[in-house]
């Protein structure tokens, strides 16, 4: 069989199976099919005239009562007999029947004779036909019987033939699978030695010769320069996997190339469903992969991790090959340590500004009561000295109050009551709170309103206090006797605009971007003892209210500071 394929063995061993269920079958009908045509034959031969004898001898017994309709039914059944006669000796006795009825028939008196010699010849056919039916029923079963034997001598055969083939068979073709199967895991364990010998010539053959050669390739593979290569391709991939931080290495062409185990748990992604495809599609159904592929910035992240709230910062690396940029990759660093650290610095913060409040307004009201003549005279020295603490005292608790502001808006326990309130309002609250200081430096504040303004959604006494702080800015920068112009229009944006505009030194392009920072203070500014935190807690307020807050500055020609809010 070594000349044959293997899909040629099979197809003949399952052909050889189906001649042997063809064969049994075919001896099965055709004795069945003799068996039963040889019933048919006595049921139609015998049985039926053994049925019209039955119905004469009934007709025979009705002839007395009801002789017309006797006579009628006994005719209609001789009939059918004289058409159904198949045995030897059947056709006298019929005769026999039919004269002794012509003769009945034509005599109106009931003769007794006449219907025994009548009933003589239907016993006669009826004893002919039983005769016929128990030797038909004899050679019947001699057949079935001989048919039993045929079949089952041809089905052991059959069964011993089937069973030597199934028992054969599947070994011819499992036991070169599974030395297949042995090699197959010898060469996963780096045995490369490993062969197969196969002495039949069809597709096993083949099989082992292709084994043979790729075995022979591995050996030669496993001690060539690319080993070496994806030695160190293993090891590079090792070093990502073993980084703490989440990282995804992705090609020019959006190709995920890598995922270590953190980004994997991060993202909730099988690695299988993630390496190899367009960070397009696998982001298609993961709205933290969309996040980190696009490129949009953003601060830190929130993510939920192992049902812990985490924080991550989003950090992207191109990597460059003879300056040409072929990937990048994005890690996420793991800053929730920080993250609690802050919130522990602001709670820590809160609770000394909350603190130092009390000594403080107790020592501002002791230096009231030093002031007050009943007490006793100061001398001009002393008063000098009294007005000192009272400055710097007062300076400690503004900048207390700033820090917890600052702290509450950082532990977001700042209470904020947006409500569509009239911009009138707003500014009338901040004139009216920087009047006297504008006043005293003789600086006329310019205000331009429209004539009917919309409503703003805000907080009045938030949005106030960051309108009276840059106001109190532009004060103090703008020269004596100067003019502040104080606008508020309507924006593209379904925003209103507060802007303030002094015509002092202006803010440097390199401080700009730092203005909102906290504690941050403009290099060189004479005279200003402020802490640096007035801005930036302007910042937190606007944008915790859904606005934006910014600076456009020209040295030498001035500052506009403006913060937008949307309408109500």
């Amino acid at each position: 069989m070594s000349r044959f394929r293997l899909k040629t063995k099979i197809t003949l061993g399952v052909l050889f199976l189906y001649i042997m269920l063809l064969i049994v079958s075919v001896l099965g009908y055709y004795y069945l099919s003799s068996i039963n045509e040889k019933a048919k034959i006595i049921l139609k031969d015998n049985y039926e005239s053994l049925e019209y004898s039955k119905d004469m001898l009934v007709a025979l017994e009705e002839l007395p009562v009801a002789r017309a309709v006797a006579l009628q039914q006994f005719a209609t059944n001789l009939h059918r007999q004289e058409e159904n006669v198949t045995e030897s000796g059947e056709m006298q006795a019929t005769l026999a029947v039919r004269t002794g009825f012509d003769k009945i028939s034509k005599d109106s008196v009931y003769n007794a004779a006449d219907i025994a010699a009548i009933k003589k010849g239907i016993y006669r056919i009826m004893d002919l036909n039983m005769g016929a039916i128990v030797g038909k029923n004899e050679r019947v079963k001699k057949t079935a019987d001989n048919a039993l034997l045929y079949i089952a001598i041809i089905s052991g055969i059959c069964f011993l033939l089937g069973f030597t083939f199934v028992y054969n068979f599947p070994g011819y073709i499992a036991n070169p699978i599974h030395e297949l199967t042995v090699g197959i895991k010898g060469i996963a364990e780096k045995k490369y030695s490993q062969r197969l010998y196969f002495k039949s010539g069809d597709e096993f053959g083949e099989l082992a010769a292709a084994f043979n050669t790729m075995a022979q390739r591995l050996d030669d593979y496993e001690h060539s320069n690319l080993a070496k290569i994806m030695f160190e391709k293993k090891r590079a991939e090792a070093v990502i996997g073993s980084l703490k931080d989440a990282a995804i290495g992705l090609d020019n062409k959006d190709t995920i190339l890598f995922a270590n185990a953190p980004a994997l748990q991060l993202l909730n992604i099988p690695e299988k469903e993630l390496i190899g495809y367009a960070a397009s599609v696998a982001a298609k159904h993961n709205d933290l992969l969309r996040f980190l592929v696009s490129n949009q910035e953003s601060g830190p992240l929130k993510i939920v991790v192992g049902g812990k709230e985490s924080f991550f910062t989003r950090e992207v690396v191109d990597i460059h090959h003879e300056d040409a940029r072929i990937g990048y990759v994005i890690t996420l660093k793991n800053i929730t340590s920080f993250k609690e650290q802050d919130l522990a610095k602001t709670h820590f913060i809160a609770t000394i500004s909350h603190e130092l409040k009390t000594p403080l307004a107790a020592s501002d009201f002791s230096l009231k009561l030093l002031e007050d003549e009943r007490v006793g005279h100061l001398s001009a020295e002393q008063k000098e000295l009294v007005e000192s603490l009272k400055q710097d005292n007062r300076r400690m608790i503004k900048i207390v109050s700033e820090l917890l502001d600052l702290s509450q808006v950082e532990s977001g326990n700042i209470q904020l009551q947006p409500q569509p309130v009239s911009p009138q309002q707003i500014v009338q609250y901040a004139m009216d709170t920087v009047q006297k200081q504008a006043a005293q430096r003789e600086v006329n504040i310019k205000m331009v309103m429209p004539e009917t303004p919309e409503l703003v959604l805000a907080d009045v006494e938030k949005t106030a206090w960051v309108l009276v702080n840059l106001l109190t800015n532009a004060i103090r920068y703008s020269s004596p006797k100067s003019e502040i112009t104080l606008t508020v229009n309507a924006t593209e944006n379904k925003t209103l605009s507060f802007s303030v505009r002094d015509y002092g030194k202006g803010i440097a392009p390199a401080f700009r971007e730092k203005i909102f920072e906290r504690f941050f203070q403009v290099p060189g500014v004479k005279g200003h003892k402020g802490s640096g935190l007035g801005l930036a807690i302007s910042k937190e307020f606007i944008e915790a209210q859904g606005g934006a807050i910014g600076v456009s500055s020209e040295e030498g020609k001035g500052s506009t500071f403006y913060f937008t809010l949307p309408v109500a």
